[in-house]
C-alpha cells in the first residue's frame, strides 16, 4: 500500500499542527474567551487586552525564523505544558471558587500555556527563545482579578493625589492635602476611583514594552525604559488634575465639567508618550555610539594597511 507523499508532509506541518491545537484551544475555552472580551468591551481597566493577542502575532513575524526539527526535549516541555493547561482548567472548574473574576484569570492562564506549549512543541525551543517576548507579552491577556486590581487603583490615586499636590505648591497655588482631596482657594478637587487613570496607564506600560523591544536591543536599556513609564503613568495624570484644577480656580469653574475634563486624558497619554519617545532616542543614539575597536594582530598591534 502506496501513501501520498504530498499527504504526508501536511500532516507533519509544524504550522497545520499549530493551526490544529490553536483552534482546540478556542473550542476548549470557548465560555473564557468570551467572557475575556466582553470584559475588554464592557470596562475600561480592560481595554488593552484586546490589543495584546494581535501585537503579539505581529511581533512573532517580524521576529520569525525558519525553525528546525523540534527536539525531544521541545516535544516533552511543549506536551508537559498542554497537560498543565488543561489540568489547570479542570481543576478551576471543580475547585469551587466562589470568585467570577478568579475563574477567569486561571482560565485565560491556562489558554496562555497551551498556546505557548503548543508554540514549543510544534517550532522547538530555539524558536520559542527568538519568540520569547512575544510569547511573555500574551501575559497581558490575564485579567487581574478585584482583589489585585484595587489596590493598583489606590496606589495609582494615591501618587496622582500626591503628584498633583506638588504641582499646585511648585505653581504657587495654596492647596491642602486631605487623603484623596485636594483643597484649593474655592475648590476641593477628589481624586475618585475612577480618576485614577488605570486605563491610559496600562496602555502607557504595555506601548513602551513594544516600542522598546522594537527600537532598542540591550536588555538593560529596555528595562530602563519600563521603569521610567512606571512613575510616569502616574505623574500624566497628576499633571491632568492640576491643569483641570489651576483652569477652574483661575480661568472658568466650567473647566472642572467640560469636555477637557472627560475626554482629556488623550492629551496626557500623548504628553507621556512623548516623553517616552523622548528617552527612547536619547538611549537608541547611545547604541549606536559603539566605541570601534582597531584591527589587531596576532600580538595585539595594528596591522598595517597595505
Amino acid at each position: 500500500m502506496t501513501t501520498n507523499p504530498n499527504l504526508e508532509s501536511i500532516s507533519k506541518s509544524p504550522l497545520l499542527i499549530f493551526s490544529a491545537l490553536g483552534a482546540l484551544s478556542v473550542t476548549l475555552w470557548w465560555g473564557p474567551l468570551a467572557s475575556l472580551f466582553t470584559l475588554a468591551l464592557s470596562d475600561e481597566q480592560y481595554t488593552h487586552i484586546l490589543l495584546i493577542l494581535p501585537i503579539s502575532v505581529a511581533l512573532t513575524f517580524i521576529e520569525w525564523k525558519s525553525p528546525a526539527d523540534p527536539s525531544r526535549l521541545s516535544a516533552a516541555f511543549g506536551s508537559a505544558l498542554l497537560l498543565i493547561a488543561v489540568g489547570t482548567k479542570v481543576a478551576v472548574r471543580w475547585s469551587g471558587f466562589s470568585s467570577p473574576d478568579v475563574q477567569l484569570s486561571l482560565n485565560i492562564l491556562a489558554l496562555l500555556a497551551w498556546w505557548v506549549g503548543a508554540f514549543i512543541l510544534c517550532f522547538g525551543t530555539r524558536a520559542s527563545r527568538r519568540a520569547l517576548f512575544p510569547l511573555c507579552f500574551l501575559l497581558w491577556m490575564v485579567p487581574l482579578p478585584q482583589f489585585v486590581l484595587n489596590p493598583i487603583v489606590t496606589l495609582l490615586q494615591q501618587g496622582s493625589t500626591a503628584s498633583a499636590h506638588l504641582l499646585f505648591a511648585a505653581a504657587g497655588i495654596s492647596v491642602e492635602q486631605s487623603g484623596m482631596l485636594l483643597h484649593l482657594p474655592g475648590l476641593t478637587l477628589e481624586v475618585a476611583p475612577e480618576c485614577s487613570s488605570i486605563r491610559s496607564s496600562l496602555m502607557l506600560l504595555v506601548t513602551t514594552m513594544v516600542l522598546a523591544q522594537l527600537l532598542l536591543q540591550s536588555s538593560w536599556r529596555k528595562a530602563l525604559v519600563f521603569a521610567v513609564a512606571l512613575p510616569l503613568s502616574v505623574v500624566k495624570n497628576g499633571l491632568r488634575i492640576f491643569v483641570l484644577g489651576a483652569l477652574t480656580t483661575k480661568v472658568d469653574p466650567s473647566f472642572l465639567t467640560g469636555k477637557l475634563h472627560r475626554q482629556g486624558g488623550v492629551i496626557y497619554f500623548l504628553i507621556a508618550l512623548l516623553a517616552i519617545f523622548l528617552l527612547l532616542w536619547i538611549l537608541r543614539r547611545g547604541e549606536n555610539r559603539q566605541p570601534q575597536i582597531p584591527a589587531t594582530g596576532a600580538v595585539g598591534r595594528p596591522v598595517p594597511e597595505r
